[in-house]
């Protein structure tokens, strides 16, 4: 199954208030295993960036002035998202400021049902907890030290890694034990049998002899002689 981990930069929290991305950064999975495929770019919000977000994100004007704007990037992206499901942190943010982009070009909008957010995946999982992407990298052990801004396409390689865990994490490396199981994945399983019990074997013994003797028969004889109104005459 292809799925898309997603996240983006802007110049605020409100795009109903003139808010714009600035970046997006795409990791392409499938079966939950990055392919490698990714997409990422910056774009030109044709606004002043202000000094709160920059401090987030490190993006100036100086730099933004220097891209093109979305809509020079939309069919690329578009064509990578593909139809597959959207997976994104705090996803109704990330996805309200892809489709006020994708208005804003008179483009088809993305299906809100495509959407899987690992926030609300996160809250299911550990109620109570801390569910920043932050906590979450700390909580399964993956490292984060080269995370100094918030970055699109970083962010986005490093929910990948919590989605999957999210989702119940996968195993790597998984070998099977057994000689004979491994000879059979390499090909050689005509040479491997398919059993390898040997049961013990046993010296022969003569049976013992259990017939009464003579004086067994004649003592028994005699004993049953003894018993008054037996019960097999009856």
């Amino acid at each position: 199954m292809r799925e898309i981990v997603f996240d983006t930069e802007t110049t605020g929290v409100d795009p109903a208030t003139g808010d714009r991305m600035v970046e997006i950064g795409c990791i392409e999975l499938v079966n939950r295993i990055p392919t490698g495929r990714t997409f990422h770019a910056y774009f030109n919000p044709g606004r002043p960036m202000p000094v709160e977000a920059e401090r987030i994100h490190g993006l100036g004007d100086a730099f933004l002035a220097g891209q093109k704007a979305f809509q020079h990037h939309v069919a690329e992206l578009i064509e990578f998202l593909g139809d597959c499901p959207l997976v994104a942190h705090n996803a109704q943010f990330d996805f309200g400021f892809l489709n006020h982009e994708l208005k804003l070009c008179s483009h088809p909008l993305v299906a809100m049902d495509r959407m899987v957010d690992t926030l609300m995946l996160a809250r299911k999982r550990h109620p109570g907890a801390k569910h920043s992407l932050d906590a979450l990298c700390s909580r399964y052990g993956i490292d984060r030290s080269h995370r100094v801004l918030h970055g699109a396409l970083l962010d986005a390689e490093l929910l990948a890694q919590v989605y999957v865990e999210l989702t119940g994490g996968r195993q790597i490396g998984l070998a099977l034990a057994s000689e004979a199981a491994q000879a059979l994945a390499a090909g050689h399983a005509a040479q491997t049998p398919a059993s390898t019990f040997q049961p013990n074997r046993r010296a022969y013994r003569t049976p013992r002899p259990h017939g009464p003797t003579p004086d067994e028969l004649a003592r028994h004889k005699a004993f049953v002689g003894t018993l008054s109104s037996p019960l097999w005459t009856q």
